[in-house]
């Protein structure tokens, strides 16, 4: 991202992620690019022994310090890269997934998780999970997010956002068809997502009267209803409620023209009606940098836009721009609700 992150006085914790994926090797890439990217110090919950042969494979020299709680990360950050040791069942090999290593995933999460909740890590930065893997494990939420959300309690409801230097979006439908996304889609989504959104922005991204764009669902929003009655019968009410509960919102629009450089001056946040309507124009402006991030939880969470890379895990040659981002992202979010609490 374009700003750089204040110094925290707490860490920022990161999860192991997929063991047979690209983690573990942005984990070492980040820390070894941290001076020159300006990074906070991160822990990362993961196997050393696992974490010193991808560096040794990769011909990088990251010494690895283990650490017994986040606050020992200060002192060594600057000198190795520091992790809180959690041991797999079985060696991990990169791209070969083994599903008795989905419990030390898992517990790399709930350990993170905790020790935000505890006041011990300034928020939390998750690698890219398997879930197909998860699920041979009896793993029984449908990702990550709703994993976290659960995790967090209260009754907790989950925004993502994705986000890169040029455009934040945040899709009201996610991981479901097409077809499901138009029938399913409703105005108390919208209203929902609308107002987690706009209050994320404030707190989180420091944004003092944040501006939100709602697309439409159809071919240039319906057409006054000769393409579809969407618009008027679930978005446009949508629109008017976020509006009456005072946010600075605007819609249905037209989403063919909603991203270019003059439109996305005009907002904040697009929230977009489903997933490809949201990550295909965030992609094409930033597909190696941008960052999912969690709204809506009582801890701040974000991760890499992508997914584990099983084939090419382990050749070094994956991008570390969107983690390194998250980092960066996780860390800028974290001050702001500082600093919030601060005036309050």
């Amino acid at each position: 991202m374009a700003q750089e992150p204040a110094k925290n006085s707490m860490p920022i914790a990161v999860t192991m992620g997929e063991p047979a994926g690209i983690g573990g090797e942005l984990s070492l890439m980040a820390w070894q690019r941290s001076q020159s990217e300006g990074l906070p110090p991160f822990y990362v919950i993961d196997c050393p022994i696992r974490l010193a042969k991808l560096a040794a494979q990769a011909g990088w020299s990251i010494p690895i310090a283990e650490i017994s709680e986040p606050e020992d990360c200060l002192g060594q950050f600057h000198n190795a890269l520091p992790v809180l040791s959690l041991r797999l069942a079985l060696d991990a090999e990169p791209g070969v997934l083994k599903v008795e290593n989905a419990a030390a995933v898992i517990k790399s999460i709930d350990q993170a998780v905790g020790q935000v909740k505890a006041g011990k890590a300034a928020a939390l930065v998750t690698n890219p999970i398997h879930k197909s893997v998860l699920y041979q494990a009896g793993f029984k939420h449908p990702g990550h997010t709703e994993y976290l959300a659960e995790l967090a309690g209260d009754s907790a409801r989950s925004v993502m956002m994705l986000a890169c230097e040029q455009l934040r979006v945040v899709p009201v439908t996610v991981h479901i068809s097409l077809k499901d996304a138009a029938t399913t889609l409703s105005a108390d989504e919208i209203i929902a997502c609308g107002r987690i959104t706009a209050e994320a922005l404030e707190r989180d991204f420091g944004i003092d009267r944040p501006r939100l764009a709602v697309a439409g669902l159809n071919p240039h929003a319906g057409e006054d209803g000769k393409m579809g009655r969407e618009e008027i019968d679930i978005i446009a009410p949508a629109v008017q409620a976020l509006r009456q509960g005072g946010i600075d919102v605007v819609g249905p629009l037209s989403a063919d023209t909603m991203f270019h450089a003059e439109a996305r001056a005009t907002y904040d946040a697009a929230l977009c009606m489903y997933h490809d309507q949201a990550l295909i124009p965030l992609k094409t402006l930033d597909f190696h940098g941008g960052v999912n991030i969690t709204l809506g939880l009582p801890f701040i969470r974000t991760s890499p836009d992508h997914g584990t890379a099983l084939p090419i895990a382990g050749t070094g040659q994956a991008n570390p721009n969107s983690f390194i981002n998250a980092i960066k992202q996780a860390a800028l979010m974290a001050e702001n609700r500082r600093n919030q609490k601060r005036v309050l």
